[in-house]
């Protein structure tokens, strides 16, 4: 159930999606400052909302003049980094504007910017004058990138996201991660600093969501720089990834639940509550103090239990923004990074036993919480 899967990966908004409904093709990396060798996390995302709804421009949900009035409908590009001077830079296009081929494998192009399997490049800049626009949800400052990548390990979360399930459209989000490990090569450069994109160093990460809503909580942390301190080496085959919290299904939320892949050296231990046939089950304790944002986990399966402890520093976050087809924006306090680090352990169930103990870093995560 874990192998790739292109067409859960395609153009999602069927049916009574393409009303009201997102879909989004995400990307977290780490390059290389050409200057001075540091590195720097970044993300690039393509995101549509209510296709059906296009107009010849971009109906942005959050400008005064659409607030409570229209329901937002564009293509949203969303690229910017984590790290010391932490930005997300939005573009939009109509998506009467956009070519897309919405079947595996997907492919998107609108005017300088492109998404498929295997690439991606384009362009964003937003001025100070034009980040005053809160329908915008963006910083100011620019940003330019060319990449290929490799998807090497895929975690399909199974029958939830199977072809059945995405035509009646019976869960609120669906998830589903092509490349919790992949490999990105190229050049990007903000605000004009320049990066190079090396293979072997880039962690890379690619997944997508869609769906009617978000899950609040929402919870995510996928790493591919693994050191085990069990074998005392570094995993070259190896990847998790982490993501949930309160799914619904027809309306009805199932609290505490998460989807978990770890993936050592080739083998794959999965955490699902979807397969109810593996009894896995989940305690979490997030939580965002004065300066980090914490994690706390523990999955548990018939045969192993798996902790997973990470933190962040909040400085080197963003409060990454998005607006729901419905026009709302819930969040405003959704923390997103890409530097946080911890330690992980997969405990034999039946005798207690620690089969390994890893130090993870350059983990992506995201925590928060619907606005009260």
């Amino acid at each position: 159930m874990n192998g790739h899967n292109l067409h859960k990966n395609e153009f999602q908004l069927t049916g009574s999606l393409r009303k009201k409904g997102y879909d989004w093709w995400w990307h977290s990396f780490t390059a290389i400052n050409k200057k001075t060798n540091e590195e720097c996390p970044f993300f690039i995302e393509f995101f549509i909302i209510n296709p059906a709804l296009a107009k010849d421009y971009p109906v942005l949900g959050q400008a005064e003049e659409n607030k409570n009035k229209n329901l937002p409908s564009y293509m949203m590009i969303k690229a910017g980094c984590w790290g010391k001077n932490p930005c997300q830079l939005h573009r939009f296009f109509s998506f009467k504007d956009i070519i897309i081929h919405e079947k595996a494998p997907f492919e998107i192009k609108a005017n300088d910017c492109y998404l498929s399997e295997k690439e991606t490049k384009g362009k964003i800049n937003v001025t100070k004058e034009e980040a005053l626009n809160p329908g915008l949800m963006s910083d100011s400052g620019s940003i330019e990138w060319n990449l290929k990548m490799e998807k090497e390990i895929a975690f399909n979360v199974g029958y939830g996201t199977n072809h059945l399930f995405r035509k009646i459209k019976a869960f609120e989000m669906y998830w589903h991660a092509e490349g919790i490990k992949t490999l990105f090569s190229g050049e990007i450069k903000i605000n004009e600093e320049e990066y190079a994109v090396v293979p072997e160093k880039s962690y890379g990460y690619a997944d997508k969501n869609w769906g009617r809503n978000f899950t609040s909580p929402w919870i995510w942390l996928a790493s591919s720089n693994l050191y085990s301190r069990t074998r005392k080496q570094k995993l070259d085959n190896s990847a998790f990834d982490i993501g949930g919290g309160r799914p619904k299904v027809y309306h009805i939320a199932l609290p505490n639940k998460l989807l978990g892949l770890l993936h050592i050296e080739g083998k794959n231990y999965e955490f699902n509550f979807s397969k109810f046939w593996t009894h896995s089950k989940t305690d979490f304790d997030c939580k965002i103090t004065e300066d980090k944002v914490i994690w706390h986990i523990i999955m548990k399966n018939r045969h192993y239990i798996w902790t997973i402890d990470m933190e962040s520093n909040l400085d080197e976050m963003i409060n990454v923004n998005y607006e729901s087809p419905d026009g709302k924006k819930r969040y405003n306090n959704l923390k997103n990074g890409g530097n946080a680090h911890g330690v992980i352990k997969l405990i034999k169930r039946s005798s207690g036993e620690i089969i390994e103990e890893i130090e993870a870093y350059n983990v992506g995560c995201e925590y928060g919480v619907y606005d009260e």
